[in-house]
């Protein structure tokens, strides 16, 4: 039975519960992280150096940063979610280190600001809110014409995104319509599977 170690309000989590109900992998699912500090101790950082979550235990491999995980998963169990050639694969992952390496920062900072009153919100709050503005507008125009981030279906990169991008469409800053993400996201909530994972 696969052990994944993370509380379900956690973004990288969501993504893992996404894949694994959507693959129907039979999993258990255990509450780590923030509010029940034992991400500290010696026993969960013997598993996760980082102390965060996720972390997936599957018999004697264990998996930690939700990206490399979602990989794991895929290739065990859904490899139509990956691309089978070089290129196919690049298309699939590029998403998903942009995700990491331009989106992430900004989603973080503005997560933590946006539950605050205006007059609470960090002196950065309107730029940080600019720049994923632009940000979503470059996920919006490759959506143009298309149903899914990569291959002309359901994979990883969307799995990704998906609890991710819902949150920062749900930020309450000062953006523009984006159609194409929300014709995506709609997508997305009509799968049981994306449900059960954001929900909460």
């Amino acid at each position: 039975m696969i052990r994944l170690l993370g509380r379900h309000t956690s973004g990288n989590v969501q993504k893992v519960l996404w894949l694994l109900e959507e693959l129907g992998v039979a999993y258990e699912r255990e509450d780590y992280g923030r509010q029940f500090g034992n991400t500290q101790t010696d026993e969960y950082r013997a598993l996760n150096p980082n102390a965060k979550v996720p972390t997936l235990v599957a018999g004697d491999t264990v998996i930690w940063e939700s990206h490399s995980i979602l990989r794991y998963l895929a290739a065990m169990y859904g490899p139509a979610l990956t691309g089978a050639t070089p290129a196919e694969k690049a298309d699939v992952e590029r998403w998903m280190d942009w995700l990491l390496a331009s989106v992430n920062s900004l989603y973080v900072a503005i997560f933590k600001d946006a539950k605050k009153p205006p007059e609470e919100r960090g002196a950065e709050f309107a730029a940080q809110a600019k720049e994923l503005a632009e940000l979503l507008a470059i996920a919006d125009r490759h959506l143009a014409g298309r149903d899914w981030f990569a291959l002309g279906r359901l994979t990883v990169a969307d799995v990704a995104l998906g609890p991710i991008l819902k949150r920062c469409l749900g930020f309450p800053i000062d953006r523009p319509a984006f159609a194409n993400l929300d014709r995506w996201l709609a997508a997305l909530e009509t799968r049981p599977a994306f449900r059960k994972a954001t929900a909460g």
